[in-house]
């Protein structure tokens, strides 16, 4: 996410926003997966401690509302101290952070330090979760401090993990004295093994970083290569020769390349190649087939599938770790782990066709609350047919329905621009009182043509954001673009380098020569109602085959 902010252009707290709903639903779409594997499976269940429902639902409750309330407390009293106290601020905070700290060590030494598992015996019983945390509260503050000073305070990445790393390691060198003082232990042993432990830690993160940084060089002279010798365009022309213009065909060739790219990478190397090499294509090729898609999707789209390669044989180096946990045969986990993953890919196409899960142009709570849980429904049905189980085993038209619904969960749209277009192609005249109209922090489809670095003429439909209300100029100049206007004409006059719009491959000397508008279409509840209905059915039907199987089996076999 740090190297997203330089390459997109957005802030943190937007990669943030943008990457949230898909990777929640991505693991819950997992777990949900492996639930319908232990249902195939008729497995069972990790015993619990015996607790009754009533503390269960109450321990639920306090558990949830007290993480509310904390993080209310926690948000709402450094917003305050900051008001109050101005530039006096700073040490107050940190007074206050100290004080918290020493407090949950405190309540942390009245407990237990937890026993390290036998990772080769077998589990018995599930811990409650309140009794892991409450060992190490303290451990949250620097979570909180670099999510403060990312998404609050929007220090650069940099700053924000300096001063979370300052924080980790002022817990590292006090937390061990300050528990043998309340707990009334040996202390001069305990700032030993605390000044052992700092040690051992500055060692480990200088050893981990060296594979970081020589991975993030070699990167950095991969990018250098590929601006310098133009192979950039050679795989634009590449990409774009294949598939002959379809966009879907390019998306999946990228997807292909993307999971070659990134097989045996690290992250960091691999979102570097992935971004340089790939995102280019799909921004370049997208706008030229008048598809508008957000850098942020494009930059999401790739990165999955550069980071599938992972579990994705024959290299799956995850694939391999897991293996060498289960047991079992690295080749085979593999593959167990790519159909899991499929929920992923499916995914990614959603960024560029359907934005909105990507809480692009989602303004509001009941937006995205309705955004939030379509999608989530669409990713659990997908999951269902591609496990053949939805209530029960499911038929074969079954998971094909499952699959058709899920693709009209996630893009109702489709079916509505069969009937009418989805956008209103307005003149050029119309365009800056179109970016003077468009609300704060909200965003403006339209086209330009002009000649590329080659001699060939292009034509692009691009999608941009815009800051807040203000001269329309202004505003388009706060993405790095400057409009020349010459009575009805409007001509790209400059591009600032590095900035959103050189991002997106607008270049100095384009026209724009529209504006789109969004149509007026019938509702997109009616496929989606459709689709939820279709859903109902078909888990009636399961729902009345998984009775008759059950009572089948209650009664035995006839004779």
């Amino acid at each position: 996410a740090f190297l997203m902010v330089e390459y997109v252009g957005i802030p943190y707290s937007e990669i943030v926003k943008h990457a949230l709903l898909p990777a929640v639903f991505s693991y819950i779409a997992l777990l949900y997966m492996v639930h319908l594997e232990a249902i195939k499976m008729d497995l069972k269940t990790i015993p619990q401690r015996p607790t009754p429902a009533r503390e269960r639902m109450l321990r639920m409750g306090l558990g949830l509302s007290g993480s509310i309330l904390a993080v209310c407390i926690v948000y709402y009293g450094i917003v305050a101290i900051q008001a109050v106290f101005g530039g006096a601020a700073p040490p107050l905070l940190a007074l206050a952070g100290v004080a918290v700290y020493v407090a949950s060590v405190w309540y942390s030494s009245r407990y237990p330090d937890l026993a390290l598992d036998d990772p080769n015996a077998p589990i018995l019983e599930l811990p409650r979760a309140w009794d892991v945390t409450r060992t190490g509260l303290d451990f949250l503050i620097p979570i909180v401090v670099l999510l403060w000073c990312l998404m609050v305070e929007q220090m650069s990445p940099g700053l924000s993990a300096f001063w979370a790393t300052v924080s980790i390691l002022g817990i590292v060198a006090t937390r061990k004295p300050l528990m043998a003082v309340f707990r009334k232990e040996n202390l001069a042993a305990s700032v030993r093994a605390a000044w052992d432990d700092l040690i051992d830690g500055l060692a480990l993160g200088a050893r981990n970083m060296i594979g970081i940084g020589i991975a993030t060089a070699t990167a950095g002279i991969v990018v250098g290569t590929i601006t310098l010798t133009g192979l950039g365009l050679m795989m634009t022309e590449l990409v774009e020769l294949i598939s002959g213009g379809n966009v879907i065909l390019m998306l999946i060739l990228i997807a292909a390349i993307s999971l070659v790219l990134g097989m045996g990478i690290p992250t960091t190397a691999n979102y570097i190649l992935v971004a340089t090499l790939m995102a280019p294509v799909v921004v370049d090729l997208g706008a030229q087939a008048g598809l508008p898609i957000p850098l942020i999707a494009v930059h999401l789209f790739v990165f999955y599938f550069g980071i599938m390669a992972d579990i994705t044989p024959p290299v799956g180096l995850a694939a391999f770790a897991a293996a060498a946990i289960s047991k079992e045969d690295p080749i085979a986990t593999g593959f167990q782990g790519a159909l899991y993953s499929l929920r992923t890919a499916i995914l990614p196409f959603v960024f560029i066709f359907n934005p909105a899960i990507l809480l692009i142009g989602v303004d509001t709570w009941p937006q995205t609350i309705w955004v939030a849980t379509v999608s989530l429904i669409a990713i659990l049905l997908f999951s269902a047919a591609t496990m053949n189980w939805f209530v029960t085993k499911s038929r074969l038209w079954e998971s094909a329905a499952l699959l058709l619904i899920c693709f009209t969960l996630f893009r109702p749209d489709w079916w509505l621009n069969q009937v009418s277009p989805p956008y209103e192609e307005l003149p050029a005249s119309e365009f800056l009182s179109a970016v003077a109209q468009t609300p704060a922090n909200g965003r403006i489809n339209f086209v330009v043509e002009g000649v590329d670095l080659m001699g060939e003429d292009v034509r692009k439909t691009v999608n941009v954001p815009l800051g807040e209300p203000g001269e329309p100029l202004e505003r388009l100049r706060g993405i790095g673009l400057t409009i020349t206007q010459a009575g009805d004409a409007l001509m790209i006059s400059n591009v600032d380098f590095g900035s959103y719009a050189k991002r997106i491959g607008l270049d100095v000397g384009y026209d724009v020569v529209a504006v789109l508008r969004k149509a007026d279409q019938p509702s997109s509840l009616i496929p989606i109602g459709l689709a939820l209905a279709a859903t109902a059915g078909v888990a009636g039907l399961q729902f009345a085959r998984a009775r008759k199987q059950s009572d089948r089996k209650e009664t035995g076999p006839a004779r």
